[in-house]
């Protein structure tokens, strides 16, 4: 069965200066050797070291998958050039001609995935035995998942469709670029499976009557700024925000 490596974990840290965008990058590996996302560029050495660390370098990667095309989840992909990179045909068509208003689709994405084998993929799709496409839009028009049987259990691994635990229990996306009520029944499809969730910016976890159970405890380690730093200012539990739903999003269209 195939096996889900984390990478790099992602994160939701926030600060009122700008996004710091720490996403999940992982790696599934069975009869083949699959990448999930690649991160953005200020993890770019980070990510090298950490396949380094498991004998490894972008050489050694079969497959991309790209959950979806937003900045912080897309950087690294050229990295592996040698490796096809798997993407919702609606993603890759927005991301040649994103809506002015989306400021996580620059209008140099779709310069970047042309610089790659791109195959474009749907529900179903079959990346190797026992990992397989499953289609999540909402928060951006072809956001993608995947499901993978491994030996402990079904795992969902979704990106940006469930950002965080947080996410899945209010069944709201913060971030609708798209459509909200596809994303809203895409966290739903989600949760209601019980699988093990890889969400974009958060660890493992699951949800059990109600609650969430972590696969792994949160790990970092911040420099350069403490509680005894002027100015700086700590938040632990901020309170949930309302849906940001990009303006003009009614008037998008692929056709």
């Amino acid at each position: 069965m195939p096996r889900i490596d984390v990478l790099m974990e992602g994160y939701s840290v926030g600060t009122d200066v700008g996004i710091i965008g720490f996403c999940s990058v992982l790696l599934i590996e069975g009869e083949k050797r699959v990448l999930f996302d690649s991160a953005h560029v200020g993890r770019r050495t980070y990510l090298l070291a950490q396949l380094e660390a498991r004998g490894l370098t972008p050489a050694d990667i079969d497959y991309q998958v790209l959950s979806h095309a937003h900045w912080d989840h897309v950087q690294n992909c050229d990295l592996f050039e040698g490796a096809p990179l798997l993407v919702h045909e609606r993603e890759l068509r927005y991301a040649h001609r994103p809506h002015p208003n989306d400021w996580a689709t620059p209008k140099w994405t779709g310069a970047i995935l042309d610089l790659l084998e791109t195959v474009e993929v749907g529900e179903g799709y079959e990346v190797m035995p026992g990992c397989r496409v499953i289609d999540l839009p909402g928060h951006s028009p072809g956001s993608i998942g995947l499901e993978v049987e491994t030996d402990e259990g079904l795992c969902l691994v979704v990106g940006d469709a469930i950002h965080n635990a947080a996410v899945a229990l209010r069944g709201q996306n913060p971030l609708i670029f798209w459509n909200e009520e596809q994303a809203a029944a895409s966290i739903r499809r989600c949760v209601q499976s019980g699988a093990l969730i890889y969400p974009g910016h958060d660890q493992p976890f699951w949800i059990r009557n109600g609650e969430v159970r972590y696969r792994s405890e949160f790990r970092m380690t911040l420099t350069g700024v403490g509680p005894n730093k002027p100015g700086a200012r700590f938040v632990e539990n901020p309170p949930p925000r309302e849906p940001w739903i990009m303006p003009g999003i009614e008037e998008q269209r692929l056709d």
